[in-house]
């Protein structure tokens, strides 16, 4: 009996990983010869729960380990030509099979040329066949790519930066790009894209807000739930085109200690979960998300990727998360050379798949030793089988085991309708700060000037591969004012830096004496111009992921790079209008530039369309849609400048203003609204109630335009301390001249709860401030007082 019941150990342990489901399968398991056609595992007619627990049941234990770990560094040794498959090196290098393949669009990585969309399903069809008919148990692959703003490959479509995104205030948008990008990575092969961010960005020395969808935790989930909706569709089956998507990066990230990449968030509990974690929760409840990957930093003094209660007690206990969490590149290893909380590798990776990491990404490094540790009995092997269960779950919900394979003739690449939509996005992210009445340009500007160091270069920020086009500012509105049979003049005033890559080292600054010669050939250049339009900013080198000591991205200034403050000094000084397009990745100290310009954009990064964006808006064929998604600070001393702070801050500084020079939610238009006051349907209410609040929107201009109608609530009195105000609402509208509509937001549980005094969700009787406007400024927002009775 005895005999019998150890037999049964690694079955009954296969089983409690997926559930405690009978199988079909029997108890004793041949683990060294290829299991029959008939095996459950291999029956589309069963059960997942059954199918994973009978292909659980037959693996060893160098078979499971394979399915949580990745491929990368060694794709190339299993090149064949530099370019296919090369079945002979897998047998050595992966025997066992693999979990993910990583970026198979790539051949020697960015920036050099990948592989065409054909090509990388020619490559990734031979890799699947391999694994199906020559390893033991026939385990296809997925693969998994980058696509933080459209699918990161050769010839697929490159929209905005997400920050970017996020100005647009446009659910419907953002789902529509996203989808575009689940089309063109699923007709390549990918299966898992790691994307959205959804980190809450607080601190704009961070290189990587632009990664981000703003400071806000309510824009950051309604925007990445529809990234998610994009990628997968509205249910939790895979259709054709849909991809799996990756919530990242949980949690904290986005308010690092001095700015600084991957450093410690020094955060409470209630701030991780009120703010940074509410993206994650709302976008779990709402949709089936597939995959949530761990973030680089500590809270508490413990690093995400070991922090067992926020990924195994929070995140799937409490919120009832079922899907997989992967790490990110190289954080496992780093739990041990880094944050130093493991002596080696084999330790980091006890802590982080014990701590509900399931899968180690981009490569082997650290997994592999989970081999070992569960012979020595280190690690239990049903701590092992869940997370491998949980890997399979989406290879058989995937149908891969079915059908892991592709036509190669039908691989997409951009088309005339995605860049339209890329266009379209790039001219409602574009938030307008300033305007004088210059703008839109009309029949008096026959010459215009196009000037400074972002007026004709490729701006697409980090995360980027090759489209097969890209518009710069200088060609976009070249072409634009030739259609009209208007003149140009193009000047490059200053560099930012020297040219370089967002993947590559070092950045190089420009001698200031080579740029002094170009801005007296810029201010040459303007003489006989009509109006200038001065693109300056940073670019990809001056904000980006600093992934390592050698290869930084983050900035104790905001200040302009350079010597740009020169050259905007010695433009103004010849008396010329001027309209300035601020691009880069973060928020830049920018006061100079509006207090000598007649009008200010800041616009980030737009997508490959980008010239075409902007001629549209500076010309008033489209209306500027965008919105600040990030508060712009005075300098880098009034960091933090988020919207949402405590009664407490803020209180002033000497010599100076403490507010932000650009609010959030803040953005003008071509034309003007009138936002009557709200109006609610109760002024008094229990939580049972349907409570809604109203505004009429009109249009009172002379143009169509966009107005971003937005909700803040603030608990008047409270058992916790709250914000000043939340953002609890947002509508975009279009609207022609003359023309009204109203605008109504629910006032429910969602709207009115925070973590009371015992970390529990809670809704408290009470007044509550309801404040509905065009931004988060007090001047710009109606308020109307709510009482939520017992």
């Amino acid at each position: 009996m005895r005999f019998l019941l150890l037999l049964l150990l690694p079955y009954l342990a296969a089983l409690d990983a997926c559930g405690g489901k009978e199988s079909p399968a029997e108890p004793t398991i041949n683990m060294t010869e290829k299991p029959p056609a008939d095996a459950v595992y291999r029956n589309a007619s069963e059960t997942t729960e059954a199918r994973i627990a009978d292909l659980i049941n037959r693996m060893t234990v160098e078979e499971k380990v394979a399915q949580v770990t990745a491929v990368w560094a060694d794709k190339k040794r299993m090149y064949l030509n530099g370019q296919g498959f090369n079945p002979d090196s897998a047998a050595i290098l992966m025997p066992h099979g693999i979990g993910h393949i990583t970026r198979p669009s790539e051949l020697a990585g960015p920036p050099a040329p990948g592989r065409s969309g054909a090509e990388q399903v020619v490559y990734l069809n031979a890799v699947q066949r391999w694994l199906v008919e020559e390893t033991r148990l026939g385990i296809p692959a997925l693969a998994h790519e980058e696509s933080l703003h459209g699918l990161a490959a050769k010839n697929a479509t490159s929209w905005g930066q997400p920050i970017a995104v996020a100005a647009t205030f446009n659910r419907d948008l953002t789902r529509q790009l996203y989808a575009t990008a689940a089309r063109q990575a699923a007709s390549r092969g990918a299966h898992v894209v790691l994307t959205p961010v959804v980190d809450v960005a607080r601190d704009p020395r961070w290189g990587r807000v632009e990664e981000t969808l703003g400071e806000d935790p309510y824009l950051a989930g309604q925007l990445g739930l529809q990234a998610v909706l994009g990628f997968q569709g509205d249910d939790a089956k895979w259709d054709p085109g849909e991809v799996f998507a990756t919530l990242k990066h949980m949690a904290g990230h986005g308010e690092p200690e001095g700015g600084n990449n991957i450093a410690p968030a020094n955060i409470s509990e209630r701030t991780l979960r009120e703010v940074f974690l509410h993206p994650f929760r709302y976008i779990v409840q709402k949709t089936p998300v597939r995959n949530i990957m761990a973030s680089y930093n500590e809270v508490n003094g413990v690093p995400s990727h070991a922090n067992a209660w926020m990924l195994n007690d929070l995140l799937r206990d409490t919120w009832g998360y079922q899907g997989a969490v992967v790490s990110d590149y190289f954080a496992v290893r780093e739990l041990a050379d880094r944050h130093a909380v493991a002596a080696n590798w084999q330790e980091a990776a006890i802590l982080a798949i014990s701590a509900g990491v399931d899968i180690e990404l981009p490569d082997r490094e650290a997994y592999p030793s989970l081999v070992e540790a569960v012979h020595s009995g280190a690690l239990k092997e049903s701590i092992l089988n869940t997370a491998v269960g949980r890997i399979l779950q989406q290879k058989f919900d995937r149908g891969l085991f079915e059908d892991p394979y592709l036509d190669p003739a039908g691989a997409l690449e951009t088309t005339s309708a995605d860049r339209a939509l890329v266009r379209r996005a790039g001219s409602e992210g574009m938030i307008l700060l300033k305007n004088n009445g210059v703008l839109p340009l009309g029949d008096e500007v026959k010459t215009l000037a196009i000037i400074g160091p972002n007026a004709d270069k490729l701006l697409l920020g980090g995360y980027s591969d090759q489209p097969d086009t890209f518009v710069t500012v200088r060609a976009g509105l070249e072409a634009a004012f030739s259609a009209r049979n208007l003149s140009t003049v193009y000047a490059e005033g200053v560099r930012v830096t020297e040219a370089g890559s967002w993947y590559l080292d070092p950045v190089v600054a420009v001698p200031e004496s080579e740029d002094r010669l170009r801005i007296a050939a810029a201010v040459s250049a303007v003489r006989n111009a009509d109006l200038i339009v001065l693109a300056v900013g940073g670019n990809e080198l001056t904000s980006r992921e600093a992934w390592a000591e050698g290869h930084l991205g983050d900035r104790p200034t905001l200040e302009l790079p350079g010597l740009q403050n020169e050259l905007i000094d010695a433009l103004a000084a010849t008396g010329k209008p001027i309209v300035g397009l601020v691009f880069g990745g973060r928020p830049l100290d920018i006061r100079n530039l509006t207090e000598k310009s007649d009008a200010v954009f800041q616009c980030f990064y737009l997508g490959q369309e980008t010239g075409n964006s902007v001629a549209d808006v500076l010309l008033g064929t489209v209306d500027p849609g965008g919105r600040l998604p990030i508060s712009i600070p005075r300098s880098a001393g009034h960091i933090p400048a988020y919207y949402n702070y405590k009664p407490t801050a803020r209180r002033g500084y000497l010599f100076d203003d403490a507010s932000a020079a650009w609010p959030f939610g803040y953005g003008l238009s071509y034309t003007t609204f009138t936002i009557s006051p709200p109006t609610l349907t109760a002024a008094s209410a229990t939580t049972a109630a349907e409570v809604s609040v109203s505004v009429t929107v009109t249009n009172s201009g002379t143009r169509a335009g966009f107005e971003v109608v937005q909700l803040y609530i603030r608990d008047k009195v409270s058992s916790v301390t709250r914000p000043v105000k939340e953002l609890k609402g947002f509508e975009k509208i279009y609207l022609e001249p003359g023309a009204s509509q109203t605008v109504t937001f629910p006032l429910g549980q969602e709207q009115l709860e925070f973590l009371g005094p015992g970390m529990r969700w809670i809704v408290e009787p009470g007044e509550f401030e309801i404040m509905v406007g065009s931004s988060s400024r007090d001047e710009d927002l109606g308020k109307v007082t709510f009482t939520l009775t017992e």
